[in-house]
């Protein structure tokens, strides 16, 4: 069980030599074999082709809210994708005012999407469920409407005891697999093996939140409750923290806030401002650190994996 996590772009605004505009993308192909992309700034495509992401597997993308840094490359990467081999639906989630900017969009561009665009336009509470996952959104507090997302993977199987089924009588094939799956079993003699009985207890799923642009806020703090990671915004330090809260952003000491009052395993900051260089990046974590110890700033092309109940960033090749 793991999940990856690519920033495609960690940058606030407007795209600077470091960092693109926002975009990240989950990797669930271990659990479902599908990739979800959070927010499409502006040349979200081009970084698709500096990493291993294809766009036909994205399948369901999440905005935040309709700032321009997060939504101006969409209409580019869903019309390219069709031509990338990306032919199944599209589920894609967002504010009320995103179908119409997309069709009016379309409409003038004449640009015709040879595959299904199911548009949801999103409010408070459960958006989204299938059979591994249940994603909920919140809205937060911004200058405009922006939501939070919370996505809940479900319960998983508990290790089979193959020992154990053998010596009820399970014979080695697909009933094996049915009991691993948590369903009962009846024997060609008519005993019925019970799958609690030959499976350790199930597992916890995981629990990510990603935080749309917002300042500091109790509805931060709900959606990342006790979730393994908290990806949140920290467009600033604390020497700006009047005007983040002017433009309805955090500060990399907000965000700890929220991920230490949510009681979160690890925090992921992105939104960076552009005025922060590299070589501030030192000080501008240390700032958070004192609040709250699990930090990491995300760079662009940044990949991060959960497993087994640890956060670790991987090594570029």
């Amino acid at each position: 069980m793991h999940v990856d996590i690519e920033f495609l772009g960690t940058g606030a605004g407007m795209p600077s030599k470091q960092r693109n505009t926002s975009a990240l993308v989950l990797d669930l192909a271990d659990e479902n074999k599908e990739n979800w992309l959070f927010d499409c700034g502006e040349a979200t495509q081009h970084q698709l082709l500096h990493s291993a992401i294809k766009p036909k597997k994205i399948t369901k993308i999440f905005i935040t809210h309709l700032h321009g840094d997060h939504i101006f490359g969409l209409p580019g990467f869903l019309s390219s994708r069709a031509f990338l081999g990306g032919g199944d639906p599209v589920d894609l989630y967002g504010p009320a005012g995103l179908k119409e900017w997309l069709q009016h969009t379309y409409k003038v561009t004449g640009t015709y999407l040879p595959y299904k665009l199911n548009v949801h336009e999103i409010h408070d509470g459960m958006i989204l469920e299938t059979d591994e996952f249940k994603v909920y959104a919140k809205e937060v507090q911004h200058v405009i409407q922006s939501f939070g997302f919370r996505i809940e993977q479900k319960e998983l199987p508990g290790t089979l005891l193959i020992d154990k089924a053998i010596e009820q009588g399970v014979p080695k094939g697909p009933l094996l697999q049915r009991l691993k799956d948590g369903l009962d079993v009846e024997l060609e003699n008519g005993q019925v093996v019970y799958s609690k009985d030959v499976t350790t207890e199930k597992k916890k799923g995981f629990v990510i939140a990603v935080i749309g642009d917002t300042s500091y806020c109790e509805a931060s703090v709900e959606l990342a409750q006790d979730a393994d990671i908290l990806i949140h915004e920290a467009t600033f330090t604390d020497e700006y923290a009047e005007g983040a809260k002017e433009f309805g952003h955090s500060t990399i000491v907000e965000a700890a806030t929220v991920a230490k009052e949510a009681n979160a395993k690890n925090l992921i900051a992105n939104h960076i401002s552009a005025r922060f260089m590299p070589s501030e990046m030192p000080a501008f974590i240390a700032e958070g650190t004192e609040v709250f110890e699990a930090i990491s700033i995300a760079d662009d092309f940044a990949r991060y994996q959960w497993k087994h109940g640890e956060l670790t960033k991987l090594v570029k090749n």
